[in-house]
């Protein structure tokens, strides 16, 4: 079995907000599959089938500081193997919209991802990353990950989530070799 787990916070206050990206590539695979979510561990999930593949689509409702917490009790209850878990959020470091996927590393500031690399006690968390910039004009960062996107951003943005989608499901079923091949590079003009 899969787990893909979407990052963000809880409640319709941030719902669109760029600290949500997790949660609205895994709202795009649940809205493919046609499912609903259920509230257990922490979290809303579904199970479903996707190409013969069992898949945990997770959001957390932790707060995106403890995601730890809820993505912990997933892995121990489903007995989720680390290469089988794929944690999706957002990253300051990469430009609007883009995408990067990493089997291991560092959480590299987001407090998100480093909750769950203390609660799993591990780096070695395939994690797909998707860009939302930096803020401009000294906005702190706090502001910025918990604001909307402007009309003009949230085009490339959502084109960014779709992309997002797709790589955490050609994670499921081609690897992540050739995923990070073909998602890994900047969004080619179209």
């Amino acid at each position: 079995m899969y787990c893909l787990v979407g990052l963000g916070n809880p409640g319709l206050k941030y719902q669109r907000t760029r600290h949500n990206a997790g949660f609205m590539v895994i709202d795009q695979i649940s809205a493919k599959a046609g499912c609903s979510y259920r509230h257990d561990l922490e979290s809303e999930f579904a199970k479903i089938n996707y190409q013969g593949q069992q898949l945990l689509l997770v959001k957390p409702q932790t707060f995106m500081n403890c995601s730890g917490q809820a993505v912990g009790q997933f892995v121990n209850y489903y007995k989720i193997s680390l290469e089988q878990l794929l944690i999706i959020y957002d990253d300051l470091d990469l430009n609007l919209g883009v995408t990067r996927m990493r089997l291991n590393g560092s959480a590299g500031g987001h407090r998100g991802l480093n909750s769950i690399i203390e609660a799993l006690h591990t780096r070695q968390i395939p994690r797909l990353r998707l860009g939302i910039g930096r803020p401009a004009n000294n906005i702190p960062v706090v502001d910025y990950v918990l604001t909307s996107f402007e009309k003009d951003d949230w085009e490339q943005f959502n084109h960014g989530v779709k992309r997002a989608t797709e790589a955490a499901l050609s994670f499921v079923i081609n690897g992540p070799q050739i995923t990070m091949n073909q998602y890994n590079k900047e969004i080619q003009s179209e």
